[in-house]
């Protein structure tokens, strides 16, 4: 259920999410960054101890086995992805494991991992994770000034935990990963400094009001980064090859961009909210099929992420929503509703 508090609690205060649920992979030795450069889509090659990015795993056909976050830590790599691909990933990687030193590791059942996101929430990490005599990036101004896919080293009860700089959730905000052992002392110490726990629903808002895809919701293993909008973030130009480049490089080249259906943002000029698969319609033709849609206290009215004919995609062009017997006018609107602050 929709609680309007949680959702305010991530616009206006700090939010406390639980990500336990995640798929995390841990890819260590001397050739990890090189060799997971090779097989994923952004430059990872060039990340630094500290910095990380967003990246997609890909089909020799261009298709999408799973997006993820990389986090290089300084001594291995951290992915983060959908517990649904976890092992499919982990598989895949493995069997191009030749003779570098790489080794993948299955950490989602010994660590856990929290968001916590909004305005206030370097205010809430910072005297939590400080350790006596500690300054710089632990201070409130030093969270303040990391930027998306930062990381660090904290300790709590005399223990490392990593925090990470992000702006996933729709808002800024940090996440962070810890023993599992540690997730109940964790979770009480970021309440009693003044996070909020939230719910999945509200999460899911301030997500789609950033008209940020998520895997197996906007996002499946039939679709190209292309198709979903997320080539400037996840994808470099300027490396080399990678699993299913080919396919990326002819439609960017030959077809310049041009892919048959792209996501896109709708603004529903109604109070009913749509339905995921609700059709999208031109002079009653299907176009196109709803993927999210939520109502946005912000912009008081539904809004939703769907694909559509590239050709329709422009924003202004006025669609119908089929919502079950009744019928929902819309348009394209211009991505993000709103941007991460």
């Amino acid at each position: 259920m929709f609680h309007l508090d949680h959702y305010r609690a991530l616009r206006e205060r700090a939010g406390l999410v639980d990500r336990s649920a995640r798929g995390r992979i841990v890819v260590a030795g001397a050739d990890r960054t090189t060799f997971l450069h090779a097989m994923l889509t952004n430059d990872i090659a060039s990340l630094r101890p500290g910095t990380g990015c967003y990246a997609a795993y890909l089909t020799p056909q261009g298709r999408m086995i799973a997006d993820m976050c990389v986090y290089e830590l300084g001594d291995v790599c951290l992915l983060d992805v959908h517990p649904t691909v976890k092992d499919t990933v982990i598989e895949r990687l493995d069997q191009f494991v030749f003779s570098e030193d790489v080794r993948l590791g299955d950490v989602t059942e010994t660590f856990t991992s929290f968001g916590v996101y909004g305005p206030a929430s370097p205010g809430i990490l910072a005297p939590v994770f400080r350790a006596e005599g500690t300054a710089g990036a632990l201070s409130v101004d030093g969270l303040k000034g990391l930027l998306p896919f930062q990381n660090l080293r904290a300790p709590f009860s005399g223990e490392p935990v990593v925090i990470v700089a992000s702006d996933r959730a729709g808002t800024m905000g940090f996440e962070i990963y810890c023993e599992r052992a540690l997730t109940g002392p964790v979770g009480r110490a970021l309440l009693d400094a003044g996070a909020e726990e939230v719910g999945d629903e509200a999460v899911e808002v301030v997500r789609v009001e950033a008209g940020r895809p998520a895997f197996t919701v906007d996002m499946d293993q039939d679709t190209i980064p292309l198709e979903a909008g997320i080539e400037k973030q996840a994808i470099s130009f300027t490396k080399g090859c990678y699993p299913g480049q080919e396919v990326i490089i002819r439609i960017l080249h030959r077809g310049q961009g041009r892919v048959a259906k792209k996501l896109a943002g709708l603004l529903v000029k109604d109070e009913i909210v749509p339905a995921r698969g609700d059709m999208l319609l031109v002079d009653a033709r299907e176009i196109g099929r709803i993927t999210s849609a939520v109502y946005s206290p912000s912009l008081l009215c539904p809004i939703a992420l769907g694909y559509v004919e590239r050709e329709l995609s422009e924003p202004g062009t006025e669609l119908t929503v089929a919502h079950g017997e009744g019928r929902l006018p819309a348009s394209v609107a211009v991505l993000p509703f709103i941007a991460p602050t």
